[in-house]
């Protein structure tokens, strides 16, 4: 993986560039950390099916796809054009809508259930995108969130055996962008992602007015082990999960 940084980017658009790409590779069953262990460890933190889930920030859908399988009532929000047209294509039982996160079409109180799996770091204006998902949500209801763990985001292991020093060469506490490059298995793919410090993700949850309930920061399980080198992430988290409820 090469990873670039810079101060500035258009995350929006960048997605869209990249929406193809991207769906070949989530679409590659077993290909990713996804289908090796992030999904299930995820899972563990929502709640079972209740009246609507809403997935903000569904992409080509995979989530969506699961999370209806599994009993959940979806609706899907995503700015992409490709990857809507690729999640209705994929179960057009799904209701999906092209929107801005921060600015969502639904009435207060429309969902019991909000997740935003692996987006919120591809999002630009977060606080007003939580806002948003608390607004939607009823009182009693829970905020799901996946992102790239800030340790993650921020720097970076300076080789591949298991106890490679992990640096961090800028600012943990700055807001940053980066793109990651990355080729396996004959895929390739550029991700355009924005760095925040947690507290910046902690902070827009209570401006929003939602209580953290629970925090994960797992290690890669052996199951998720493709390679040796992936022992370095048994030291430092590649992801948070993170549950949130409005009060009832």
């Amino acid at each position: 993986m090469i990873r670039r940084r810079s101060t500035a980017a258009d995350l929006a658009a960048a997605w869209e560039r990249n929406a193809k790409n991207w769906i070949t590779w989530a679409r590659a069953a077993g290909h990713d950390s996804y289908w090796r262990f992030s999904r299930d460890l995820f899972l563990e933190i929502v709640p079972r099916p209740g009246r609507r889930t809403l997935d903000l920030g569904c992409g080509e859908g995979r989530l969506s796809r699961d999370l209806k399988a599994r009993g959940h009532e979806i609706v899907g929000v995503d700015l992409s054009e490709t990857m809507l047209a690729s999640a209705h294509e994929a179960d057009p039982a799904i209701e999906t809508h092209k929107t801005d996160a921060a600015e969502l079409p639904f009435a207060d109180a429309s969902f019991d259930c909000v997740v935003a799996f692996m987006s919120l770091q591809d999002i630009e204006r977060l606080d007003e995108s939580v806002a948003e998902a608390a607004r939607v949500l009823e009182r009693g209801g829970a905020f799901c969130i996946a992102i790239v763990h800030p340790m993650n985001s921020a720097g970076a292991f300076e080789g591949d055996e298991a106890d490679s020093p992990f640096t961090i060469t800028g600012s943990y506490l700055e807001t940053s962008y980066y793109a990651d490059e990355i080729e396996r298995d004959g895929l390739s793919l550029e991700i355009v992602s924005m760095h925040r410090p947690l507290e910046l993700h902690a902070a827009a949850l209570t401006k929003a007015g939602l209580l953290i309930e629970e925090l994960r920061e797992p290690r890669l399980p052996e199951s998720g082990l493709q390679t040796e080198r992936g022992r370095r992430w048994q030291r430092i988290p590649l992801f948070l999960f993170l549950r949130a409820v409005k009060p009832r």
